[in-house]
């Protein structure tokens, strides 16, 4: 099927014939139906033929609250107001999809009108004001792909998507509000030599439909631009016109005078001209201008960081393996049996908490849940992007990459409850309690989520915005996580239960030995451990907050592929070193100190992220912006914290039962 996909979006000689040989099976099993790769179908359209934009909610990176497109005094469609299906990943995002009244014939230049408000009431003027001096953007999408304008600062040609509500200029408390689109639509002439269209929706998810009776020739929407102006008309001329009626094309920008005023008993008329503009962009290639991530030259830094973090840390881990542990235990196995009795009495460092190392930790319970979520949540960001990398999840459907985290978050839920599960047995000996260790590794990450979103969506659903999460979609995630994610980590610990427990290599003594006093607290030791995996994160968490706060595409996955890859090998490092250094100076209480040795990396983090807000997000306004973003953060933060404290752990406990595996100490 995919081979059929890239013959139908790159057409060529040598494809033809294997292009014919899909065709004639599919027509042959037309009876058949499946999903297409999410961004991967084409439309063509015949000259004349009307395409209809789309408006998506108004954003701004001053409030991070979107906020319906029609909440504002904007021409509605013909047939009212309807909404388009959305997916589970645009209702979280506070996607607001809707039709609206901007018309397109394909290949025709023209210039029409569209409405005329009555007039402006003060709540009008009131909501047109605060969007304007807040920076909204209207979203509006045409053939899947996003509006997008350029503007020049300092002689640099800067590319946005959206253009804004208004603006207000300088030196003046007048604002003016956008009346007037000059769209340019790129076009590409492909004609299809009797290739068959495979249908497909506009929408996120579509299925395979039968064959289109049409022929593939005609136009391929390439590119979206939009240049927006305020234009001043008199509402006694305009009102006697009808929609879509022609009107003169204007110039922009119009001069002050000439333009719209945002103010009370004001009759707003909007209007819109298009132009067609043929394109060498072939179809493939059109999201290419949307997804140009400057500063590779950085990713690149950011990897080579990493790389040496690693290096340095793998020379210490090959020093304590190789000159110290390795180097002791050949030592020990050389001497007879006397030489041996004697040397136990001599023993110091490591091997002296030999009775002690798998003593049970504090909270063992709660230890095993965090592991098990860890697990979960590692699962879910390695699958999901791999997937990225290999070009699954189009940003041209849009709420794919969240749909897909959330659902592989709910079916790993079997990983979480084996693995918590299987270290609760190792842990106790026994697998008494099983079921609620299961039940705590289902509801403690997402309890805490829930906690955070439903005081974010009480501050949502005050100020009115799209942003907040509709009761209805509540129900819709506490079913699949209830009736999928909770029996998967139910059945995950019952496997748990089955598998044999991992048999410690030495007994553990009846009475605990005492940890010698230090000359510094271990949990210094531990915080400044973070700061290894934090090296090699943060740039690439500069590109992901940009992307998410200022409304920047990010498809640079290949690149946070390699940099998830070495932050798990950093991760692993740190806490073998730790929990060496740990067991050096008689230290048996590790468990802990390993989880939060990779796991501090989250403080980090999130101290990141405000300093992001206080010095990147400066125009960020208002302490309900600044609490989303504070909430969003503080879920990314745990998340990661069970994630790569999950992988610290794992690996040192690997580590110390491989260490005291080769001791043959009673």
């Amino acid at each position: 099927m995919l081979s059929f996909f890239r013959a139908m979006a790159f057409p060529s000689i040598s494809r033809r014939k294997s292009c014919t040989f899909f065709t004639y099976l599919i027509l042959i099993f037309q009876a058949c139906n499946g999903f297409y790769l999410p961004g991967s179908y084409m439309h063509t359209y015949s000259p004349g033929e009307e395409i209809f934009a789309k408006v998506n909610s108004l954003t701004s990176i001053e409030t991070e609250l979107p906020f319906s497109y029609y909440s504002l005094p904007y021409c509605k469609p013909q047939g009212g107001i309807k909404k388009s299906a959305e997916n589970l990943g645009e209702l979280l995002m506070g996607d607001q999809i809707d039709n609206s009244p901007y018309r397109f014939r394909m290949n025709v230049n023209e210039s029409l009108y569209l409405c005329t408000t009555p007039e402006l009431s003060e709540n009008d003027v009131k909501l047109l004001k605060q969007r304007t001096r807040d920076l909204y953007q209207v979203n509006m999408i045409l053939d899947n792909l996003p509006a997008m304008r350029f503007t020049n600062q300092n002689g640099v040609k800067i590319q946005w998507t959206g253009y804004p509500v208004g603006y207000t200029p300088q030196n003046t408390n007048d604002d003016y509000i956008i009346n007037h689109l000059k769209f340019k639509v790129l076009i590409h002439e492909y004609e299809g030599a009797g290739v068959e269209i495979i249908g497909t929706g506009e929408e996120g998810m579509g299925v395979i439909s039968e064959a289109d009776k049409k022929k593939a020739s005609g136009f391929e929407i390439v590119g979206f631009e939009v240049v927006p102006c305020s234009v001043k008309y008199d509402p006694e001329k305009m009102t006697k016109l009808h929609k879509y009626d022609t009107v003169p094309t204007v110039g922009c920008p119009q001069e002050i005078g000439n333009s719209q005023i945002i103010r009370e008993h004001e009759r707003v008329s909007f209007t819109y001209d298009v132009e067609f503009v043929k394109s060498d962009i072939r179809w493939p290639s059109r999201w290419d201008a949307y997804l140009k991530m400057e500063g590779a030259r950085v990713h690149w830094f950011s990897i080579l960081n990493s790389l040496m973090v690693i290096f340095f840390l793998a020379g210490i881990v090959f020093v304590i393996f190789l000159r110290t542990v390795r180097r002791d235990l050949t030592r020990y196995e050389e001497l007879d049996k006397e030489a041996q009795a004697q040397m136990n009495e001599e023993l110091s460092g490591w091997k002296l908490v030999v009775g002690d190392v798998f003593r049970e930790p504090s909270h063992s319970k709660l230890l095993c849940v965090m592991v098990g979520d860890g697990v979960q949540i590692t699962g879910m960001a390695v699958v999901t992007i791999v997937f990225a990398a290999l070009g699954f999840m189009s940003p041209a459907s849009r709420g794919m990459l969240l749909t897909g985290m959330i659902l592989l978050y709910l079916f790993l839920g079997i990983a979480a409850g084996y693995v918590g599960v299987r270290m609760w047995t190792t842990i106790k000996g026994t697998s008494t309690e099983w079921r609620s260790v299961s039940w705590s590794i289902a509801c403690f990450f997402p309890g805490i989520v829930f906690v955070i979103l439903t005081f974010l969506n009480f501050i949502l659903w005050g100020s009115k915005s799209t942003g907040a999460i509709p009761l209805s979609l509540y129900f819709i995630l506490l079913a699949l996580w209830f009736c999928i994610s909770v029996p998967l980590t139910l059945l995950g610990g019952h496997l748990g239960t089955r598998a044999e427990p991992i048999q410690y290599p030495v007994r553990t003594n009846q009475i605990p030995r005492e940890i010698p006093a230090r000359k510094y607290p271990s949990w210094l030791l531990v915080l400044g451990a973070g700061t290894l995996p934090f090296g090699t994160l943060f740039i690439e968490l500069f590109f992901i907050l940009s992307s998410i706060w200022l409304g920047r595409f990010y498809y640079v996955f290949g690149f946070l592929l390699v940099v998830l890859l070495l932050l798990v090998i950093v991760c692993a490092e740190v806490s073998v070193v730790l929990t060496y250094m740990h067991l050096c100076v008689e230290d048996w209480m590790w468990w802990w100190k390993a989880f939060y040795a990779s796991g501090s990396v989250a403080l980090y983090v999130f101290l990141y992220s405000i300093n992001y807000l206080v010095f990147d997000l400066q125009s960020l306004s208002g302490p309900v912006s600044a609490t989303l973003y504070l909430g969003y953060s503080l879920i990314m933060a745990v998340a990661i914290m069970l994630s790569t404290g999950t992988i610290g752990l794992l690996t040192s406990f690997y580590f110390v039962h491989y260490l005291f595996s080769s001791v043959k100490i009673d």
